[in-house]
Order: structure tokens, then C-alpha cells, then sequence
């Protein structure tokens, strides 16, 4: 089982510019908490995401020397790709791909056309730099555009990242509209499809609706789930201000109920909540 802690989703809508030293100093307790992954921060224009603008150098200030996580860095292009794999500490890039012709022009700029041939130069890019390219499918259990989508939309996607060879696919529900039934239906049937590749899930949710879409991604065989502690940031585009990233300590506590061993240090998860809060109250 693996969680996959995201203090950059969690900054990244923040208007107020988070200091570096605040946003290290945050993601070095994260270090030693034991997720298996951290994603730390994003290489994309200053212009788009300006709290992202200093990740480089919070990338700098992180202590990785008694820490088993791994860094996982947001791109949106062939630039961003080529700048964050010069980083010899991050092992993952992670770039979002939509379902929803719409939010991939507003999120990235690019039509879907367009994202899918810059994914695959990306995946060239991590092939030889010895990265792993995260894929994550945004707006992929509906969307508030009116822009046609089906779980057959899903499926087709990810037989054509498939044939880039893509090893780590990611569903996000962008807005908090995921069901039980959707969330069963597409993880049952792409997982056992798609035996090499590694299925995760980037829910947002409500604070009343995170369980039964955990429950139901779980029971379909899903390993890897996205979270940031205290559910901070998510989409602004949801238009619910209950709708935010899934709460790590949410799915600690689902976890283990299951008796699933998720090998995390809690006086360490326990600085970090309380850390937390310097950062985003």
C-alpha cells in the first residue's frame, strides 16, 4: 500500500506566497513520516502557478539523508521535464492529462492532441534520465464543462498510454464528483487489464463522502492513494468549498482499521500535522 503525500497540492492555490524556508522546513517532518511518496513541488511558469515558482530551491533545502520517501515534481511540458529531471533527488514527474478537452486547455494550455505528444517526448525525457512518469488522468471521473465523458473514455486513454509504456497511471477526481460506482468500475476493470501498470487514485473529496470512495477504490484492488494531511487545497474549479484534497489522516486511519501495515512513523505524522498548520492557518 502506498500514500503518496502532496504538500504541493496542497500550496498551490494559497494566493499569499508561502516562504521557501516555511515550505521546507513542512515537507522535511513529511520526510520523516514514511509515505512513500512526497509531492513536493512543481517546474512550471511562475506565471501559471506562482506559489510553485521557488520549488528549486526548496528542493535544495530538503534532508533526504534519513528519509525513504521519494520526490515527485509536477510538469506540464517538455520544458518542465527536461528542467526537473536535472534534479538528481526527484524520481518521479508528474504530468496531468484530461479526459475533459476543456481542462486540458485551461490547465496546461494545450489541446488533448497536443498533451498527448508532449507526454510522449516527457516519457523520453524520464526513459533517459532514469525517472519514472506519473500520469494523472484529471477530470477523470466527470467534469463540470459539459465536455463528453464515459468510463470508456477512461479506458481508451489509458490503452494509449499504454502504448508509450507509461508504468504509473493516477485517476483524479478533479471536482469531488466521483461515485462508489464509478471508482468500482474503473479501477475492477483497468487493473486487471493492465496488469504492468500501477493504478492510483487522486481523490477530492467532501468531508462526508471520503470513505465510501476509499472503500470503493480499495475493494477494486487499488495500492496507491493521494492525500494531504488536514485535506488542505484541491480544484478551485469544484465550486464547493467543502470539496478539497483527500485527508491523509483519513486514509492512515482507514488503513489500519484494514490491518494494513503502512509502516509510518506517528510521532513523526504527528509533528507534521501540527507543522501544518504554521504553514496553511
Amino acid at each position: 500500500m502506498k500514500i503518496i503525500e502532496c504538500p504541493r497540492d496542497a500550496m498551490q492555490g494559497i494566493s499569499a506566497f508561502i516562504p521557501t524556508d516555511a515550505k521546507a522546513t513542512y515537507i522535511n517532518h513529511l520526510l520523516q513520516v514514511g509515505f512513500d511518496t512526497i509531492d513536493f513541488g512543481s517546474f512550471v511558469s511562475p506565471k501559471a502557478i506562482p506559489q510553485m515558482r521557488d520549488t528549486a530551491a526548496v528542493l535544495d533545502q530538503l534532508d533526504l539523508s534519513a528519509s525513504s520517501s521519494k520526490l515527485l515534481a509536477i510538469i506540464a511540458n517538455t520544458r518542465g521535464a527536461e528542467d526537473a529531471a536535472q534534479h538528481s533527488q526527484i524520481d518521479y514527474l508528474g504530468f496531468p492529462l484530461s479526459v475533459s478537452e476543456t481542462f486540458q486547455q485551461r490547465n496546461t494550455n494545450k489541446s488533448i492532441a497536443e498533451a498527448m505528444q508532449q507526454l510522449a517526448e516527457i516519457q523520453d525525457i524520464c526513459v533517459r534520465t532514469g525517472k519514472t512518469l506519473v500520469t494523472y488522468i484529471s477530470m477523470g471521473f466527470g467534469n463540470p464543462y459539459k465536455d463528453s465523458w464515459d468510463v470508456e473514455t477512461v479506458i481508451r486513454f489509458v490503452q494509449e498510454l499504454d502504448k508509450l509504456q507509461v508504468k504509473v497511471v493516477s485517476l483524479s477526481d478533479t471536482i469531488g464528483v466521483a461515485s462508489p460506482e464509478n471508482i468500482s468500475y474503473l479501477f475492477s476493470h483497468l487493473i486487471p487489464a493492465f496488469e504492468h501498470i500501477e493504478f492510483g487514485a487522486h481523490l477530492h473529496t467532501t468531508p462526508t463522502t471520503w470513505k465510501e470512495k476509499v472503500e470503493a477504490a480499495y475493494a477494486a484492488g487499488c495500492q496507491r492513494y493521494d492525500g494531504a494531511l488536514r485535506g488542505y487545497g484541491g480544484c478551485p474549479m469544484a465550486k464547493d468549498e467543502l470539496v478539497g484534497n483527500m485527508p491523509t489522516e483519513n486514509l492512515v486511519d482507514f488503513f489500519e482499521n484494514k490491518g494494513v501495515n503502512l509502516n509510518l512513523n506517528k510521532t513523526a505524522l504527528q509533528a507534521a500535522m501540527a507543522a501544518s498548520e504554521a504553514v496553511f492557518l
